[in-house]
């Protein structure tokens, strides 16, 4: 290796990650002054659109431990009128016979049973085909949707046609372990200064699986979700944007999420972000050469750089390089960052304050695991044969308490 080449892998390894923290913070300090701060520790969203009817859509695959209280949630929220399709994915367990009775007892929930597990996207299209309304809102079968979220993702479609998506803000709610607190940190210190910082631009790399709202007719447009792609938020997310479609972020729509408490179940999860996130990326590559959407760049650009740092660290490792002087400063730029996020997310999470001390081991259990599952997701992705029918696996969701 030429001694330019070990000098440009030293101050990437070194300079990459002070840039990005940078960035992330300072794009959202903007995206509160402009678009939150006025609105900051408001509840219940300050208009309510009218004559915009919603459809609740939630996939299900082996909930029967928790779907009582995930339909309990969405059956209660503040809104005038609304639907709620349950979507029995071929589950094997008690399911389906918890959504039949539900069903009985709500007339405002439906129930769709599919015959054989067909996977999450297949699961939503069959909810957005035989749904009402035109307006439709996803989450998962895990999670507890706020009673106001629906006020604050609709009241950005009035006025707004060629808004197709508005993406909410999920928020941990296992926080009994050390890693569920990591996590409650992370969606606070990295998650929602990303969503901040794309919406500045006007664009953003992932309308949330765990809680979007969609304009139906924009999805009838792209095809709905890919049935192909192991993260089909992602991909959806892409085909909206490509198509000339324009999508959002709302930290107000909260809705309370179970993560992965066992290193097995965090890395099972990070990999298949890693590989569904490349899936979209590589597919996505002739934007380069389409200066028409060249304002999508940055979300191309980004995850590209962060995949090549990855290999860049590994590459000094095992050649003995010490990363250029600039890396000591990581620590602080960090602190800087910590206290950006934890002020912006206070008004939606009360227990940020209790979770800042075990951000000490975030870089090495959830940033470890993340850059090994970006090292082994590209391999994976180049080498894949042909495309495979991404079905649901019962993921670790942890444990309340």
């Amino acid at each position: 290796m030429t001694q330019a080449l070990a000098t440009l892998l030293r101050h990437y390894v070194a300079i990459y990650p002070l840039v990005m923290a940078l960035v992330w913070s300072g794009l959202a300090l903007v995206y509160y002054w402009r678009r939150e701060r006025r609105e900051r520790w408001l509840l219940q969203a300050p208009r309510r659109p009218l004559a915009m009817p919603v459809s609740i859509l939630i996939p299900c695959f082996n909930e029967a431990s928790l779907l009582a209280t995930t339909l309990q949630a969405a059956l209660s929220v503040d809104w005038p009128e609304f639907e709620v399709i349950a979507i029995n994915d071929g589950s094997s367990d008690d399911t389906g016979r918890q959504l039949n009775q539900w069903a009985t007892e709500n007339s405002r929930l439906r129930v769709v049973h599919l015959v054989s597990n067909q996977g999450k996207a297949l699961a939503l299209r069959a909810g957005a085909l035989i749904a009402k309304h035109e307006w439709l809102v996803c989450i998962d079968a895990d999670a507890l949707l706020d009673r106001h979220a629906l006020g604050w993702l609709m009241r950005h479609f009035p006025g707004r046609d060629r808004l197709a998506a508005v993406t909410g803000n999920p928020r941990i709610r296992n926080r009994s372990s050390l890693m569920g607190r990591i996590q409650v940190g992370e969606f606070s210190l990295i998650i929602g200064l990303i969503k901040r910082a794309q919406a500045l631009g006007g664009s953003l790399f992932c309308v949330s699986g765990v809680i979007g709202a969609f304009r139906r007719s924009a999805l009838h447009g792209v095809g709905y979700w890919d049935s192909d792609c192991l993260t089909e938020d992602i991909a959806i997310t892409w085909r909206l944007q490509r198509a000339g479609w324009q999508v959002e972020y709302e930290p107000h729509a909260l809705i309370w999420i179970l993560m992965p408490e066992t290193l097995a179940g965090l890395w099972r999860q990070r990999r298949r972000w890693a590989e569904g996130g490349l899936q979209v990326i590589i597919s996505n590559l002739d934007l380069l050469v389409r200066p028409q959407q060249w304002h999508l760049l940055p979300l191309l650009v980004e995850p590209l750089a962060s995949l090549l740092w990855a290999y860049a660290l590994v590459a000094c490792l095992l050649l003995g390089l010490p990363p250029a002087g600039g890396l000591a400063l990581l620590p602080v730029v960090c602190l800087g960052q910590f206290m950006v996020s934890f002020q912006l997310d206070r008004p939606y999470d009360r227990g940020l304050a209790g979770i800042g001390f075990w951000m000490v081991w975030y870089p090495l259990v959830f940033w470890l695991v993340t850059l090994v599952a970006s090292l082994v997701a590209l391999p994976r992705v180049l080498l894949r044969q042909q495309p495979q029918r991404a079905r649901w696996v019962s993921p670790d969701r942890g444990r309340l308490g």
